[in-house]
């Protein structure tokens, strides 16, 4: 046991050195998902948290949802798909659409907005954190801010009468109840504010539309009104664990990445015709940061795509990497329709979001599902059966989720592997749909424990008999389990 133990150290050890030297080999290996390591102790000792968390809640939720569209970007006059415009009175008119658009706000009323039960759902489905859309590229504010009218409790929106018209207040109250973690979304472009896309001057892409080196006041009073309102979020609405910045596009940009991002452009389009720019948009990230945390101590900052130390952890959309990162990471998924609300969305099965989780977890990740609230402030049914189911398999195994990190090989077959620093290890088999039988051994291959080692399903008290292999330590699945096994999403095993 004690071999085994060590092994499972020196595995530990490495992982732990691997984030030491990832400036080296987030570079060499993942030259697009490049990762700045974090200097601040708290902050090291809140990701080490962090990341036993596994599983987190995502949800946009905005004006946008009366419609059923893409949240925010049919405002963008990119020529884009997600930028198509379908609704309003005549939405091959631009203008008239941005107007009717931000209409929306006179007539957004969630009266069957209920945070509480959304936060029960969460905490029954094994989310151990909430990260919530403040505020969208649209500009609109979900919460009480000073800074504009264009807000959730403004008198021209009906819902501002409401009880809980301070949405982001509500929100995280109800999940810090259940014992979540607090993630504030903000969108660092905002399409509504004057010193952003300055009226004098039409909108011609996702980026400021006037030069900010040439405006430098006008850009100042953009930079003061963005960090006053997340200055706003961490100092009215309690503990804050999450700063989820979006619009990596408002960054600072050496001329150089310019440069050569239009020469790259020029190389893929012959006609010379971009569909939008990159603009250097230093909204003086550092200092703000410092500011944040000053508020709230060991705060993670996630500036979304945005290559630097505010990255305290990297974000992949809507998929999942083929192997292990070598820095925190967490998957952003969409559970069902779009990131926003979609009228009739169809969800994804309890079997493909287990089997989503427990691969991103034995890769080292975390999973933050997306779950879009309907215009008048609920879930779709679907979205409560699908935590459900997730839930109902959680109870059971999620103590080879929790506190775990990848193990090499992470996966084989239709296994994942993941490890606890106790020395424990798991084996997470992935049932297929419409599986009729099983491998009556399991080869976990290079694995070479102590005889005293024991093999157990988890949720049963049945132990399981192994052999010691050239290839690897081999357990036995008995047939007499197999009916019992095939009616899971996925089974484990727990080696110790």
């Amino acid at each position: 046991m004690n071999t085994f133990k060590n092994r499972l150290r020196s595995l530990w050890l490495a992982v732990i050195l691997g984030f030491v030297c990832q400036g080296i080999t987030a570079q060499a290996i993942y030259e697009d998902e490049r990762y700045v390591p974090e200097t601040d102790p708290l902050v090291l000792e809140k990701l080490e948290e962090w990341q036993d968390l596994k599983f987190g809640l995502l949800m946009h939720w905005g004006t946008y949802s009366q419609w059923g569209i893409v949240e925010s970007w049919s405002l963008c006059p990119e020529e884009y798909g997600w930028c198509e415009r379908t609704k309003g009175s005549n939405p091959s008119d631009y203008n008239t659409y941005k107007k009717e658009y931000e209409g929306l706000q006179k007539t957004f009323n969630p009266v069957k907005f209920d945070p509480d039960k959304w936060a029960k759902a969460a905490k029954n489905a094994g989310m151990k954190y909430v990260v919530f859309t403040t505020k969208h590229h649209d500009g609109f504010s979900m919460f009480d801010s000073k800074y504009t009218d264009y807000k959730i409790t403004d008198p021209k929106t009906p819902f501002s009468t409401n009880p809980k018209a301070n949405i982001t207040k509500e929100v995280f109250n109800s999940f810090r109840e259940q014992g979540l973690w607090a993630g504030a979304y903000f969108s660092k472009p905002d399409w509504n504010t004057p010193t952003y896309w300055d009226p004098y001057y039409p909108p011609r892409d996702r980026n400021v539309n006037y030069e900010p080196e040439a405006n430098p006041e006008k850009w100042q009073a953009y930079i003061d009104f963005t960090h006053n309102q997340i200055l706003e979020l961490l100092t009215d609405y309690g503990k804050v664990d999450i700063l989820w910045l979006d619009g990596g596009w408002v960054a600072k940009t050496p001329k150089s990445e310019i440069t050569n991002w239009y020469e790259q452009q020029l190389v893929n389009n012959d006609n010379g015709y971009l569909k939008n720019r990159i603009v250097n948009q230093d909204i003086k990230m550092d200092e703000l940061v410092v500011k944040a945390r000053e508020k709230q101590p060991g705060l993670i900052v996630v500036d979304r795509a945005v290559h630097g130390k505010n990255q305290n952890y990297l974000t992949p959309e809507n998929r999942v990497p083929e192997k292990p990162l070598p820095y925190p990471w967490e998957s952003c998924i969409i559970a069902g329709g779009g990131w926003s609300y979609s009228f009739n969305a169809q969800y994804m099965s309890g079997r493909e979001a287990i089997h989503t989780l427990v691969d991103i977890v034995a890769k080292g990740g975390n999973l933050l599902l997306n779950v879009a609230p309907s215009p008048e402030g609920e879930w779709d049914e679907g979205a409560y059966q699908l935590l459900n189911e997730i839930g109902d398999w959680m109870s059971v195994n999620k103590e080879a989720i929790y506190g775990t990190r990848s193990l090499a090989p992470f996966k084989f077959g239709n296994v994942c592997v993941t490890a606890k620093p106790d020395g424990a290890v798991y084996l997470t088999y992935l049932v297929e749909k419409g599986q009729t039988s099983l491998p009556t051994e399991i080869v976990f291959p290079d694995f070479k424990p102590k005889r005293s080692v024991k093999a157990q399903l988890l949720g049963g008290k049945q132990k399981l008999k192994w052999i010691q292999k050239d290839e690897g330590m081999a357990l036995q699945l008995p047939r007499d389990l197999w009916g019992k096994l095939l009616g899971t999403e996925a089974f484990v095993i727990k080696i110790k």
